[in-house]
């Protein structure tokens, strides 16, 4: 098997492996304590999460209207401590530069992105079963050279030998302006992790041939980018693709804490912490209106996340149950699929309920409301299988 010399080509090594009934039994069960502690698991996450989001938006409802917008131009004395929302142009006095590289901005942030052509690996698994219980295991790992900006590790690689990635001389890095301004007040650095949107920095040749020196492969400009390597057009494992973004100074908008001539959090009544940022002029009500609408999004992405969790909980609780019908493969798919039912049935009990006691702590109303529709849930499913197993006693005298 020899190496692809093209980057859109594929090698790939196939191994088989036989499971028998027992080791499958075997595995099944020691599934049984995965999945409770992933029910566990998701218990708590999503009784984490409701304390969190309620935390959350009741502090900025808090700030909200606490709030008072002030002039950028001076810093007044009588707003010390307090949250206060500020707009205008955001400036520095001294650019920025990537030490490595040479490259400057007179930005907010100047951004290093570094990727290189590595093998990287992927898996594709077929299972059949068959009579008896065991089951064949049909796996092909897949093996591709392509461009990655993190360093994939070879030596996890199911075949090894032509796979080798070499260590990552150079990484994806940033640098953020120390002293940005908003006016008469200095903006953190903290604060400007996130902000605004890159705009690439434009390279020249006159900067190759600069860094030359440090290198032992040709470099060269290729669509904006440095192309460390002997060939673009063919490159190999180890080559290097460099570019950089920079967030350009531009208007701000800021709620936070006056702290002297500085922003900084806002300790809230309700537990959080608040500091909030947005390019442009952005009114208070918007920037509070937005830190609300992430608030409810992230929610529900962790509710979601922590339901999938607890399904797949139960789906392992469950599992023995399957893998002992699967000495008769087509049986063994029936109980799978009742199992599976049950699981879907066994989460959406159990996770409405982990919720309404999580929210009794914060909005009681809302817990019990919550109760009586998961109740009204369980019982509906309840009712409806005695109604279906009367249904079916009653059948078997007429069939009679």
């Amino acid at each position: 098997m020899a190496p692809s010399d093209d980057s859109s080509s594929t090698d790939e090594v196939t191994e088989t492996t036989e499971t028998s009934w027992l080791q499958r039994l075997g595995q099944a069960f020691v599934g049984i304590v995965i999945g409770l502690i992933l029910v566990v698991v998701a218990c708590g996450l999503l009784f984490w999460n409701e304390g969190r989001a309620v935390k959350t938006a009741r502090s900025l409802t808090e700030g909200a209207g606490l709030v008072q917008s002030v002039a950028a131009d001076k810093v007044d004395p009588a707003h010390e401590g307090k949250l206060i929302h500020v707009s205008g142009p955001l400036t520095s006095d001294r650019p920025i530069s990537d030490l490595a590289f040479g490259v400057k901005s007179s930005g907010v942030r100047l951004v290093r992105h570094v990727q290189m052509f590595q093998w990287t690996e992927t898996e594709e698994s077929e299972t059949s079963k068959k009579l008896g219980g065991g089951e064949t295991t049909r796996k092909t790992y897949k093996y591709k050279r392509d461009w990655s900006e993190q360093r994939v590790d070879s030596s996890k690689f199911h075949e090894r030998g032509g796979h080798t990635n070499p260590s990552m001389a150079q990484k994806t890095g940033e640098v953020i302006a120390p002293e940005i301004k908003l006016g008469a007040f200095s903006v953190p650095t903290w604060l400007l992790g996130n902000f605004g949107a890159e705009q690439a920095v434009p390279l020249t040749n006159d900067l190759v041939q600069a860094l030359q020196a440090r290198f032992s492969l040709p470099l060269q400009i290729v669509d904006n980018a440095i192309y460390v390597g002997r060939n673009p057009d063919d490159p190999e494992v180890g080559d290097y693709k460099i570019r950089f973004g920079e967030v350009p100074l531009q208007d701000a908008s800021v709620v936070a804490r006056q702290a002297g001539p500085s922003l900084d959090h806002y300790q809230t009544k309700a537990g959080r912490a608040l500091a909030l940022i947005e390019p442009g002029r952005v009114p208070a009500a918007d920037m509070f209106k937005e830190a609300q609408d992430e608030n409810r999004l992230i929610t529900w992405l962790v509710r979601l996340g922590g339901v999938l969790l607890m399904f797949i909980g139960f789906v392992l609780i469950l599992r023995p149950l399957s893998v002992i019908a699967d000495v008769i493969p087509i049986l063994g798919d029936v109980v799978g699929a009742g199992a599976g039912l049950v699981a879907f049935l066994c989460t959406f009990a159990v996770a409405p309920v982990v919720i309404a006691i999580a929210w009794f702590t914060y909005r009681p109303l809302v817990a019990i409301g919550v109760l009586v529709v998961g109740g009204a849930i369980a019982f509906g499913f309840h009712y409806l299988s005695r109604q279906k197993a009367a249904a079916a006693k009653a059948a078997k005298p007429a069939a009679a």
